[in-house]
C-alpha cells in the first residue's frame, strides 16, 4: 500500500463518525433506524480504516526483529502528513500552524482498541434504548420499556464523542489534540445531561443522586479548571520548541536544546501544566470529583467515557509527552507530583469503592483508581506499564459497565412487570439472585470482573499492574529511590481493595436469591445488548498475553516468552530516550527489566487475597432481604466516611463553591455591581437629568413662555386691526380721504416754516 494511500486512510479515521453527526442532525434526525444506521456505518467505517492502519504496523513489526524492531526504532512515525492551516506573524515568512496525522507504534495500538470499544458500545446502545419497542413520549427522561424519543440525537452525539477521540489519536500536534480534546468535553455535557428533565425525590438511605444537568454542568466545569492551565501549557510548549508537532518537538535533539536553553525546572514547570490537563480529564485528585457523578447519564456514554475516550485521553496524553515528562522527573520533582497524585488517587478512589451500593457508582471509583494506576506508572517512568494497562483497562472496563447496564435494564424490566418505580434499579442491596435469571450477563460481568481484580496468569488486569509493580518495584530496589516504594505500596493496597469490592459488587449483584420483586422478575438483556459482552470478554482475558514479560518466571529473555507489547510500543521513543539517556537527562532506557520475584509475588498475594476474602465476606452466606452490608460493623464510622466519599463534594462546597457563591452574589453583585458600578452609572444619570432638567425649564422660558407672549401679542394685534376690515367701501372712502386730508395739511404747514428744503431733499434725494 502506498504511502499516499495511507496518509489518506489515516485523515480519514476520524470522518465517518463525524460526518454522521451532521448528517443525523441536519437531515436524519426524524428518523431512528436510519440514524443509528448511519451511527453504525461510520464507526465501522473507522474501524476497518482503523485496523487497516494498526495491522499495516504490526505487520512492519512482524517483519522485523520483534525483540529489536531496526525499522521501527529507526522511523517510528512510518505514517505523516500536515496542512497548513493558521498563518503566524508576517504572511511573507511563511509560519503556520499545522494540522496533521500521523502513526507510529503508540497511535497503531490505540487505533486497535478505541474504534472496537466504540462500535461495541454502538451496538449494544440500540438495544439499550430499546429500538423496536413502542416509542417513548416523555423526552429528558428515562421512558423504561419503550423505545428513546431521542434516540437520534443520542447516536449523534455518540459519533461526535467518537470522531473527537479518534481526532485526537491520530494527530501529529498538540494543537489538534487540543481540538478534538474540546469537542470531548462538549459531547461529555451533553451526554451527561441527555436526560436533562430527570430529578429524583430521594428517601433516607436511598442512594445520593444529582440531576443530570447539575452533573453535566459539574462535569464541564471541573475539566474547563485544568483545560485552562493546560492550555497554558501548549503556549509555553510552542514557545520553546517552536512547533507543537510531537516528533519534532520531543526528539532528542529539540529536548536537548530546551534544557539548555530554558533549564530543567522550566521543563517540569511545561510538564506539570500540560498534566493538568490529565488531572482534569482522567478525573485525578483534586479534580476527581466529577467522574462518579457523569453515571447520571445513559450506561452507553458511561462506558464512552470510561473506558473508550475522554478519561483515556487524559492519560494517552501523558503517555504521548512522556520524553518531555521523564526528563522533568529525572531533572526536577515533577516525578513525585505526577507519582504521588496517582498513587494517593488509585488508594484512595479504592477505598471508596469498597463502601458503595450504587452498581455504577462502584465501577466509576475503580475507574478514578484504575486511571491513578497508570498516571502513577508514568511518574515513576514506566512508559509501557502505563501504556499497557491503558489499553488492557479499556477492554475489561468497557465489559463491566456495559454487564453493569444490563443489570440495570434488567431489574428496570422487573420494576415496570411489579409496577415498583421506587426502588432504585441501580442500588446492589436490592438486586441479588440474577445470576440464574441474566446468565450472559453474568458470565461476562465475572470475566471483566476478575480481569479487574487481576485473576493471576489468566487476565488481562493481571498482566498489566503486575508490570506497574515490576516498575515500581525496579525504581525502589535498584534506583534506591523512596518513591518506588510508595508507589509499590499504594499501588499493592488499592489492588487488594479492588479485588475486594469487585467480589463484593459480584457476589451483592449476581448470588444469593433476590431480594426484591425486582430482582426476582429481572431478565437477561437483549441480542443487541448481550453480543458486545461476549466479544469484549475474550479481550478482557487475551490482551494481556502479548505483554507477557521477555524474562518472565526467569527463563532466558526471549527464550519462552516476547514481551510482543513492550517492543513495538516501546520503539516509539526508545531511540530518544536512550539518546537523552546517554547525556543524563532521563534515569532509564526503555528496555526489559530485571527479573524479579517480589513484584510477582505481591501481585498475586494482592490479587488472590482480595478475591478470597471478599468471596468469604460475600459469597459464602449471601445477603438476604434486609441484611446490612456486613463492612459496617467492622468498619464503624469508617464506613460512613467511605460511603459518603470522603466528604469531598461537602468540602468543595464548603472551602470552594459556597466562598464563590457567596463572593459572586454579595460582593459581586451587590457591592460591586448594584453598589459600585450602579451607584456610578446612577450619579451620571441624575447629573444628566439635572441638566436636562435645566435645559428643560430653559426652553420652556425662553422658547416656550417668551414665543408665545409674542404670539400672543400679535395675535392681539390683528384682533384689533380685524375692526377695521368692515367690508364697507363708503368707510374706506372716508377713511382715505381723511388721511390724504392730514398728509395735506402737514406738507403745507411744513413748507409754510421753512422746512421746504428738507422735505424737498427727502423727497427727491
Amino acid at each position: 500500500m502506498s504511502q499516499e494511500t495511507l496518509q489518506t486512510l489515516t485523515w480519514l479515521i476520524p470522518a465517518g463518525p463525524l460526518l454522521v453527526f451532521f448528517l443525523i442532525v441536519l437531515f436524519t434526525k426524524h428518523n431512528r433506524t436510519l440514524s443509528w444506521g448511519l451511527a453504525w456505518a461510520g464507526v465501522i467505517a473507522s474501524l476497518v480504516i482503523s485496523w487497516t492502519i494498526a495491522f499495516h504496523m504490526f505487520g512492519i513489526y512482524l517483519n522485523d526483529d520483534i525483540s529489536h524492531p531496526h525499522e521501527l526504532l529507526e522511523h517510528p512515525v512510518q505514517i505523516a502528513d500536515t496542512v497548513d492551516w493558521l498563518p503566524i506573524g508576517d504572511y511573507a515568512e511563511g509560519t503556520w500552524l499545522e494540522l496533521g496525522v500521523s502513526v507510529d507504534p503508540l497511535t497503531a495500538v490505540m487505533l486497535f482498541m478505541v474504534p472496537f470499544a466504540v462500535f461495541m458500545i454502538f451496538i449494544y446502545s440500540v438495544g439499550y434504548h430499546n429500538y423496536g419497542k413502542p416509542p417513548g413520549t416523555v423526552r429528558g427522561t428515562p421512558n423504561h420499556g419503550k423505545e428513546e424519543p431521542m434516540f437520534s440525537r443520542f447516536f449523534a452525539l455518540m459519533s461526535l464523542f467518537a470522531g473527537a477521540m479518534l481526532l485526537l489519536v491520530v494527530s501529529d500536534n498538540l494543537l489538534m489534540l487540543f481540538i478534538g480534546w474540546e469537542i470531548m468535553g462538549f459531547c461529555s455535557y451533553s451526554l451527561i445531561g441527555f436526560w436533562y428533565a430527570r430529578d429524583y425525590h430521594l428517601e433516607p438511605g436511598d442512594i445520593p443522586h444529582i440531576s443530570p444537568r447539575k452533573a453535566a454542568i459539574k462535569a464541564f466545569m471541573t475539566t474547563r479548571v485544568a483545560d485552562v492551565v493546560m492550555l497554558l501549557g501548549i503556549v509555553f510548549f510552542y514557545r520553546t520548541f517552536g512547533t507543537l508537532n510531537f516528533s519534532e518537538a520531543l526528539s532528542a535533539h529539540s529536548l536537548e536544546h530546551a534544557i539548555v536553553e530554558i533549564g530543567v525546572g522550566l521543563l517540569g514547570v511545561m510538564a506539570l501544566l500540560i498534566f493538568t490537563g490529565t488531572v482534569g480529564k482522567s478525573a485525578q485528585f483534586p479534580l476527581h470529583v466529577w467522574l462518579p457523578d457523569a453515571m447520571e447519564g445513559p450506561t452507553p456514554v458511561s462506558a464512552t467515557i470510561h473506558a473508550a475516550a475522554m478519561v483515556s485521553a487524559g492519560v494517552y496524553l501523558i503517555v504521548r509527552i512522556f520524553p518531555l515528562i521523564s526528563v522533568a522527573i529525572e531533572g526536577t520533582g515533577a516525578g513525585w507530583v505526577i507519582a504521588g497524585i496517582g498513587a494517593f488517587t488509585a488508594l484512595m478512589a479504592a477505598t471508596i469503592a469498597v463502601a458503595q451500593n450504587d452498581v455504577k457508582g462502584v465501577l466509576a471509583y475503580s475507574t478514578i483508581s484504575q486511571l491513578g494506576f497508570m498516571v502513577a506508572a508514568i511518574g515513576i517512568g514506566a512508559y509501557i506499564a502505563a501504556a499497557f494497562h491503558l489499553i488492557t483497562h479499556a477492554f475489561f472496563k468497557a465489559l463491566l459497565f456495559l454487564a453493569s447496564g444490563s443489570v440495570i435494564h434488567g431489574m428496570e424490566h422487573g420494576a415496570e412487570h411489579v409496577h415498583d418505580h421506587h426502588t432504585d434499579p441501580q442500588d446492589m442491596r436490592y438486586m441479588g439472585g440474577l445470576r440464574h435469571k441474566m446468565p450472559i450477563t453474568f458470565w461476562t460481568f465475572l470475566i471483566g470482573g476478575l480481569s479487574l481484580s487481576g485473576l493471576p496468569f489468566i487476565t488481562a488486569g493481571f498482566w498489566s499492574k503486575d508490570e506497574i509493580f515490576a516498575d515500581a518495584w525496579y525504581v525502589w530496589n535498584n534506583d534506591k529511590e523512596i518513591i518506588g516504594l510508595i508507589v509499590l505500596i499504594m499501588l499493592a493496597l488499592a489492588a487488594f481493595l479492588t479485588a475486594f469490592y469487585t467480589m463484593r459488587q459480584i457476589s451483592l449483584t449476581f448470588l444469593g436469591k433476590p431480594r426484591t420483586p425486582l430482582a426476582e422478575h429481572a431478565h437477561e438483556s437483549n441480542g443487541f445488548m448481550t453480543l458486545p459482552l461476549v466479544l469484549l470478554s475474550f479481550f478482557a482475558v487475551a490482551a494481556g498475553w502479548v505483554g507477557i514479560p521477555d524474562n518472565f518466571l526467569g527463563t532466558e529473555k526471549g527464550e519462552t516468552f516476547v514481551n510482543l507489547f513492550h517492543h513495538f510500543v516501546g520503539a516509539t521513543i526508545e531511540e530518544p530516550i536512550a539518546e537523552l539517556y546517554k547525556h543524563d537527562f532521563v534515569a532509564h532506557k526503555i528496555e526489559t527489566l530485571p527479573w524479579s520475584w517480589e513484584p510477582l509475588f505481591i501481585s498475586v498475594v494482592v490479587a488472590v487475597g482480595g478475591i478470597v476474602l471478599g468471596l468469604w465476606m460475600y459469597a459464602r452466606k449471601p445477603l438476604t432481604k434486609g441484611q446490612d452490608d456486613p463492612l459496617i460493623r467492622p468498619l464503624g464510622p469508617l464506613h460512613n466516611f467511605l460511603q459518603n466519599k470522603w466528604y469531598w463534594d461537602e468540602l468543595y462546597q464548603a472551602v470552594f463553591i459556597r466562598p464563590v457563591v457567596y463572593f459572586s452574589e454579595v460582593i459581586v453583585f451587590e457591592v460591586m455591581d448594584k453598589g459600585v458600578i450602579d451607584g456610578i452609572l446612577h450619579l451620571v444619570a441624575r447629573i444628566f437629568y439635572a441638566i436636562g432638567h435645566a435645559a428643560k425649564v430653559t426652553e420652556e422660558a425662553v422658547f416656550g413662555r417668551a414665543v408665545d407672549w409674542v404670539k400672543d401679542q400679535f395675535l392681539a394685534l390683528t384682533r384689533e386691526v380685524r375692526q377695521l376690515q368692515t367690508g364697507k367701501v363708503q368707510e374706506y372712502v372716508l377713511v382715505s380721504g381723511l388721511i390724504a386730508a392730514a398728509l395735506a395739511f402737514m406738507i403745507i404747514f411744513l413748507i409754510n416754516y421753512g422746512w421746504s428744503d428738507q422735505i424737498r431733499s427727502f423727497l427727491f434725494p
